[in-house]
C-alpha cells in the first residue's frame, strides 16, 4: 500500500507539472526570422569585461525569450472563385501546377449544369494544397488560367502560442511516461502493477493527442491550403435574344417596384408625423360632438 501511495503521489506531481509549465520555445516555424542571439560568452561562461571591471549582473525575468531563438507558426490559406472558358482543362492545368509545386489536390467534386444554349457545361470546387512560401505564385498562376476572378480571399492564423504550449506538454508528458515505466519495472504485486499500467496507458493516449494536434498545426503551416471555386464563362454569360436582354427588363422591374414602395414608405411617414397630430387633437372632440348631437337629436323625435 506504502508503493501505491508513493507512485500516485509522484504521478500526480508530474501532471501537475505538465500542466503549469512554462511554455518552449518552438523550433518549427514558418514566417518571422529568429530573434537576435545573446552574445558570446568567454571561457568559463563568464560575459567578457574590461580589465578592472566588475561583471555585469545577470538580466533578470525570461532569458529564454530573450536568447532563444523565436519564430512564429502561421497558417496561411486562400479562397478563390474565379470564371474560366473551359473547366477540365483549368482542373488538368491546377492540378499539374500544384504537384510541380511539391503539392496536391485534396479534394474535387464537378456538376453539370444547362446553360442558356441548352449545352450542358461543367463548374468544379477543389480545394488544393502547395508549399506555404509558393502561395503567392501559385495565386498568380490559377488566376492567369482564368477569364475573370470573382472574389479572391487570404487568410493567416497565427498558431505559435498553441503549439509552444503543446511542445511544452510534450516534453512533460514524456518525463512522465519515463518515471512511470520506471515504476512499472519495480512493482513486485498484481495491484500495484495494474495501477501503474493503467496510468502509463492514460499518459501514452495524451501523448498521442499532443503528437497529432502538433503535426496537425506542422502541416497546415507547411502547406497552405487554397479552395477554389470555378464556373464555367458560358455560365456567366447574360441571355441575350436578338439584342433583347430579359434580365435587364426584370432589373428595371425590380428596381421600379422598389421606389413605388419607397415612395409609399414616405408618405406613410410623413402622414404619421404631420397629420396624425392635428387628427387627434381637431378629431376626438369632433367626433365626441357629433355623437352628443346625434343622440340629442335622436331624443328629440
Amino acid at each position: 500500500m506504502k508503493r501505491a501511495f508513493l507512485v500516485t503521489l509522484v504521478l500526480a506531481s508530474l501532471l501537475l507539472t505538465t500542466a503549469c509549465a512554462p511554455a518552449a520555445t518552438p523550433t518549427f516555424s514558418k514566417g518571422i526570422a529568429p530573434a537576435e542571439a545573446a552574445p558570446p560568452l568567454a571561457q568559463g561562461g563568464v560575459a567578457d569585461t574590461a580589465p578592472g571591471q566588475q561583471p555585469a549582473a545577470p538580466k533578470t525575468g525570461n532569458t529564454t525569450d530573450s536568447t532563444a531563438q523565436t519564430e512564429r507558426l502561421v497558417i496561411k490559406n486562400a479562397t478563390l472563385s474565379i470564371v474560366v472558358d473551359d473547366t477540365t482543362v483549368t482542373v488538368n492545368t491546377i492540378t499539374k501546377m500544384a504537384e510541380e509545386m511539391g503539392g496536391f489536390v485534396v479534394s474535387l467534386n464537378t456538376s453539370q449544369t444547362l446553360a442558356s444554349s441548352n449545352k450542358k457545361v461543367q463548374s468544379a470546387k477543389m480545394v488544393v494544397r502547395v508549399p506555404a512560401e509558393k502561395l503567392n505564385d501559385a495565386l498568380t498562376q490559377i488566376k492567369k488560367t482564368s477569364v475573370e476572378v470573382v472574389s479572391e480571399n487570404i487568410s493567416g492564423q497565427d498558431v505559435t502560442a498553441e503549439y509552444t504550449d503543446l511542445k511544452s506538454q510534450l516534453t512533460n508528458l514524456e518525463r512522465a511516461e519515463k518515471q512511470m515505466q520506471t515504476f512499472l519495472d519495480q512493482t513486485k504485486n498484481t495491484e500495484e502493477t495494474l495501477k501503474v499500467y493503467t496510468q502509463l496507458v492514460s499518459i501514452r493516449q495524451q501523448l498521442e493527442t499532443v503528437k497529432g494536434r502538433m503535426k496537425y498545426y506542422e502541416q497546415s503551416a507547411a502547406l497552405s491550403a487554397i479552395t477554389l471555386t470555378i464556373t464555367p464563362n458560358a455560365l456567366n454569360t447574360p441571355i441575350q435574344v436578338a439584342g433583347w436582354r430579359p434580365e435587364g427588363t426584370v432589373k428595371e422591374s425590380i428596381e421600379a417596384l422598389i421606389k413605388i414602395l419607397q415612395n409609399l414608405a414616405d408618405f406613410l411617414i410623413r402622414f404619421g408625423i404631420v397629420c396624425m397630430p392635428f387628427i387627434i387633437v381637431l378629431g376626438v372632440p369632433t367626433f365626441f360632438f357629433g355623437r352628443w348631437a346625434w343622440r340629442k337629436w335622436v331624443m328629440k323625435k
